[in-house]
């Protein structure tokens, strides 16, 4: 019998439609970028469609060249200090940096909060930033490569890179509370620039301004006991984006440059840090004079706002510095600084947001007031929900200083299976800033209506800068989907708020709701789920993943016509 000719696909014929390819996606909001704006205050309506920005590469050459060399402008400031280009005492410089950065065309921010976020890592390359480093040149053409270097050096290998540059990085999940003290390797980092790689024999801090004795001092005068007694602490810092992957999932913003980093719950990390009282380098250069109040904190790396070069500045209160709650550290877990957190010589402001903790530390100066720096004054702000992007004043935002109570579950992870005993296991941290601590977690297994508390006994060490890690066995009866949430009360009895909505932002920052997790539950005391399971393993079905279909039926026709003799089929007789 010959054989039959396979027969040649036909061709599909295109579709007169006037539908984008991407129809579907766009209509469910799962590209949101592509959506016009609908002005509704014109009749008729009026749709404002997005527009691409200025494409990357156009450029005013003859206004660039006009500013002069650029290796000679923006050339290395000392000797041991390379990425270093110092802004804040030249202002002529900071002109001609903006000249050519606005001479030019760069690479868009890519838009994740209204699409996906893409599946690589490094999640966001950072080619904007990468690009205005390079194009003021001089000091810092290198520096993008060589702070990646620096991470790859430094960093555990599994770290999950959420922007290349200026880095920004957490661990996985699975390490985040591995320890309750966080290994230099494995702390989470969030640069605003790049890393500068400094010779601590070359280095030297700056004490001016409002002070009786401006000084300069060397690493090893910090150091020396006779003059500055060391103290040691135990310190968790966390960056106030921890968890904002919540808040963009619901709606997007937009806070300060750098695009923002979809942080989940990592940005946070304890370690021992040594170091002394910035109190106690005040005292030596007479105390402050003439109305000095705040302690602004100069960090060495490059830092860009609105197409500005600038160090990195912020600023802490006195009161705060009074208090002995502001260390400048040399040491980190017994080691010396990691280059990448801020090696020779990091502020440690303890209770605070990470922001303040100042890396790379060369200059203090007392003033007046809080700085007006960008970092201090116009990001890190906690905006009201009803201030958005086009009504926003910095001074209507909060400054963000203590950090609100919080936590987190680090296993499971949202959409997990559990196969359990009438207990799921969970683990996790629980943090409170300002001087407080954790006394109570508790969970639920049912969206929040009843809670457990986690037994003391599993939890870490208490302490006044420091987060807590937990485990519990959650009591769990149900069979299918639930919510797993967590919450903490603090020394003080604050507690988070319920809903992610309670906390969002314009500027996505502080998400400190109570913490919510989908996972389904297959739980094995019941005996129909528990059976169904040895069926399963005796006929080598593998069960993940949990949506898909098994050709193994639960009850035979026989069985199905029996249980209606007992108990009726659906439908009731009409009589």
């Amino acid at each position: 019998m010959p054989g039959r000719k396979a027969s040649k696909p036909k061709n599909i014929t295109a579709i007169e439609t006037n539908n984008r390819p991407d129809e579907w996606r766009i209509e469910q909001g799962m590209a949101g970028a592509k959506l016009p704006i609908i002005d509704q205050t014109h009749k008729p309506t009026t749709f404002i469609h997005p527009v691409d920005p200025s494409p990357p590469g156009i450029k005013d050459a003859e206004a660039i060249e006009a500013v002069g060399d650029r290796k000679k402008l923006f050339a290395r400031e000392i000797k041991g200090w390379e990425g270093y280009v110092e802004w804040e005492n030249y202002p002529e410089k900071k002109a001609k940096a903006h000249k050519i950065l606005t001479s030019q065309t760069f690479p868009p921010i890519p838009d994740y909060m209204t699409g996906p976020i893409p599946g690589t890592n490094p999640v966001l390359p950072g080619e904007d930033f990468k690009a205005w480093h390079r194009a003021i040149g001089g000091e810092l053409t290198d520096v993008p490569d060589s702070s990646w270097d620096t991470v790859l050096k430094e960093k555990h290998k599994d770290m999950l890179h959420l922007l290349q540059f200026p880095y920004n990085g957490e661990p996985p999940k699975r390490l985040v509370t591995a320890k309750s003290i966080t290994p230099n390797p494995l702390h989470f980092v969030r640069n605003h620039g790049g890393i500068p790689l400094i010779d601590k024999d070359k280095w030297s801090l700056t004490l001016d301004g409002l002070v009786a004795n401006p000084k300069k001092y060397t690493l090893d005068d910090i150091m020396d006991e006779s003059r500055f007694p060391q103290i040691e602490e135990y310190v968790t810092i966390q960056c106030s984006g921890t968890r904002r992957i919540e808040q963009i999932a619901l709606y997007g913003g937009q806070g300060d440059e750098v695009p923002q980093a979809p942080w989940a719950e990592g940005a946070i990390g304890t370690a021992k840090y040594r170091g002394i009282s910035l109190k106690k380098l005040i005292k030596d250069c007479g105390g402050l004079i003439n109305g000095g109040k705040h302690l602004e904190l100069y960090g060495a790396e490059t830092y860009f706002k609105d197409l500005n070069a600038m160090n990195y500045l912020v600023s802490v209160p006195w009161s705060k510095v009074k208090a002995n709650e502001v260390l400048l550290a040399w040491e980190m877990n017994d080691e010396p600084l990691p280059k990448i957190h801020g090696f020779p010589l990091r502020v440690v402001v303890l209770g605070y947001i990470g922001a303040r903790s100042v890396k790379w530390l060369y200059r203090i100066k007392a003033i007046e007031n809080p700085s007006i720096a960008p970092v201090q004054s116009r990001e890190y702000l906690y905006f009201n929900q009803q201030v958005g992007k086009h009504n926003q004043r910095p001074t209507d935002g909060i400054q963000i200083q203590e950090m609100p109570v919080s936590s987190a579950i680090m296993s499971p992870w949202s959409k997990h299976v559990i196969i359990h005993n009438g207990k799921i296991n969970c683990k996790g941290w629980a943090y409170s800033g300002g001087g407080r601590w954790p006394e109570r977690v508790e969970l639920s297994a049912d969206g929040g209506f009843s809670w457990y508390e986690v037994p003391q006994e599993n939890m870490s060490k208490k302490g006044r800068w420091t987060w807590r890690t937990w485990e519990i066995d959650l009591p769990c009866d149900v069979e299918g989907w639930i919510e797993i949430v967590c919450r903490c009360w603090d020394s003080a009895l604050n507690t988070q708020p319920l809903t992610v909505r309670s906390a969002w932002n314009w500027g996505l920052h502080v998400t400190h709701s109570a913490h919510r997790i989908s996972v389904y539950s297959i739980n094995k005391t019941r005996p129909r789920t528990k059976e169904r399971l040895a069926l399963l393993e005796k006929l080598n079905i593998p069960l993940a993943p949990i949506t898909r279909y098994e050709v193994v039926p639960t009850m035979t026709d026989q069985e199905i016509e029996k249980y209606w003799e007992k108990h009726e089929p659906r439908d009731a007789d009409n009589y």
